[in-house]
């Protein structure tokens, strides 16, 4: 048994070897990224990698829900939504006359919003002018080319145009032919020059039954949600990315245009462009596409912090669904060395079927059907290590929340030994690296660390830092967070409230 578990390390330290260098001339990640910065704040990050006559493109704006206000929650996500909507040039068959119609609509809706607001319910007036904005809005039909940018994409060879928001940034992404890089920044420069929030009031709607859906429905998503708003008082880290219920009817346009002109600009944003590109000349050609606008307003960093839990929160939810536990504890994150610490953590408890949790409550002692551990709701400000499990029929919630407990106190108790730590480092780097494999993936790295941790060199340091977090570092920060006076505790049990 010693000897194969060696030879396992040593099989995945060389193949760690092999990823690290993803570069055919054997260049280092940190050796291979050209870093440039434009007049007007926009950072462009490039590794050029012409194994394949292919790139990734991956623009990261750094807002999100954590920055939005009680007058705007919700507006992050909702933005996600109207940057498919189209511009000046791309969607829509008449962009002059379809100005026009569109200031009508903006005027019948925002009026519709202030009664709304003032005077909830339905009355003769407000009647009148939902009437007036289906009219209005069929009308608009006229003008839209649904889903250009994507059709323009596909057509010339594109793949995975998506777009996601998060608490901590907004990203929007595609890989394209190396032969189409102006074409990606005609496309995405007019993005964030010209956007036209078309259809607005139908996808509010939209975005309203997602939320039905994804969360007032769902068991798995009601208890996240309940578990953070409990976990954090203060912290906007509690608020849902796509608002609450109460706060996406009263998302105007007007709101949502004036949080789009202020951060979504060059100084909030990093691109990322990986693949067979040739950096100086795609330098020239974004400072060409996206030189010229304006640098807008810096996002300011979140001033609210979360005080010290002083004890154990606990929250019930009644639905109709299998019984489940989320178990939260605050902690610290990047760059701190107990962050580093936590992700060893992570590995040792919930990492699939070899892991502690696993084994004892799944495996041995058969009291759960499943169990995993994770970091939750994001990271560029503290947040939680969570551990989730589902109870195995006929045993119950209150028997895996104390067999969770057992594990995590002995992990406390007991420094890790050098195999299990040697075991998890080696998995965690090479999970790592073999994601850099992608273009894609590699280029969504870069812009998420240059946007939560400052520095995109975070992830070429990474190895060197968890190489020095030992078994008492992680036991040290185990008996720090994972106690008691630190937890959140949220459960569903089956039945109707």
């Amino acid at each position: 048994m010693v000897k194969s578990t060696r030879i396992l390390a040593l099989f995945l330290a060389g193949l760690a070897l092999l990823a690290i260098n993803v570069h055919a001339d054997g260049a280092t990640l940190e050796e291979k990224v050209k870093e440039y910065r434009l007049k007007n704040g926009l950072r462009l990050l490039i590794v050029e990698r012409p194994d394949s006559p292919t790139f990734a493109a991956h623009i990261a704006i750094g807002v999100g829900a954590v920055h939005e206000t009680s007058r705007n929650r919700g507006v992050a996500h909702l933005l996600e939504h109207m940057l498919f909507k189209g511009t000046k040039t791309v969607g829509t068959t008449d962009y002059r006359r379809e100005r026009r119609l569109l200031k009508e609509i903006e005027k019948v809706g925002e009026a519709l919003d202030d009664l709304k607001f003032r005077s909830p319910g339905a009355g003769p007036e407000t009647e009148e002018l939902r009437r007036r904005l289906t009219v209005l809005q069929e009308q608009h039909k006229e003008f839209v080319v649904k889903d250009e940018a994507a059709r323009i994409y596909a057509e010339n060879g594109g793949v995975g145009f998506n777009a996601y928001t998060s608490r901590d940034l907004t990203a929007y992404i595609v890989s394209l032919p190396s032969n189409k890089l102006e074409l990606w920044a005609f496309l995405e420069s007019d993005r964030m020059k010209n956007a036209v929030f078309r259809e607005f009031y139908t996808e509010r709607e939209v975005v309203m039954e997602e939320r039905r859906r994804s969360y007032d429905s769902d068991p798995q998503g009601l208890l996240v949600e309940n578990l953070l708003a409990a976990a954090y008082t203060v912290h906007p880290y509690r608020n849902p990315i796509i608002g609450w219920e109460s706060d996406i009817p009263f998302l105007t346009l007007s709101k949502t245009r004036q949080f789009h002109d202020k951060y979504y600009a060059p100084v909030n944003t990093v691109i990322t462009l990986a693949g067979d590109v040739d950096a100086d000349r795609a330098y020239r050609m974004v400072e060409r596409y996206f030189g010229d606008i304006p640098s807008g307003t810096p996002v300011p960093p979140v001033v609210d912090v979360e005080p010290r839990q002083r004890g154990e929160k606990r929250i019930g939810i009644r639905f109709e669904a299998e019984p489940r536990i989320m178990i939260a504890f605050h902690k610290p994150t990047l760059p701190s060395r107990e962050d580093y610490a936590f992700d060893l953590i992570d590995m040792i408890l919930g990492d699939g079927p070899t892991s502690r949790l696993y084994r004892s409550l799944v495996v041995e002692k058969k009291l759960a059907t499943s169990v995993a551990t994770s970091t939750l709701p994001a990271s560029r400000y503290p947040n939680l290590f969570v551990v989730s499990a589902a109870p195995r029929h006929p045993h119950t919630v209150d028997e895996v929340e104390q067999a969770v407990y057992e594990e995590l106190s002995r992990l406390a108790a007991e420094p890790v030994g050098a195999a299990e730590l040697d075991k998890v480092r080696n998995r965690l780097r090479v999970d790592r690296l073999r994601r850099l494999k992608s273009n894609k993936s590699l280029a969504g790295m870069l812009s998420y660390f240059q946007t939560v941790a400052g520095d995109w060199r975070y992830a070429t340091r990474y190895d060197r830092e968890i190489a020095g977090i030992g078994a008492e570092d992680v036991r040290r920060a185990a008996a720090a967070y994972l106690h008691r006076d630190n937890r959140t505790v949220a459960v569903v049990t089956r039945g109707v409230p």
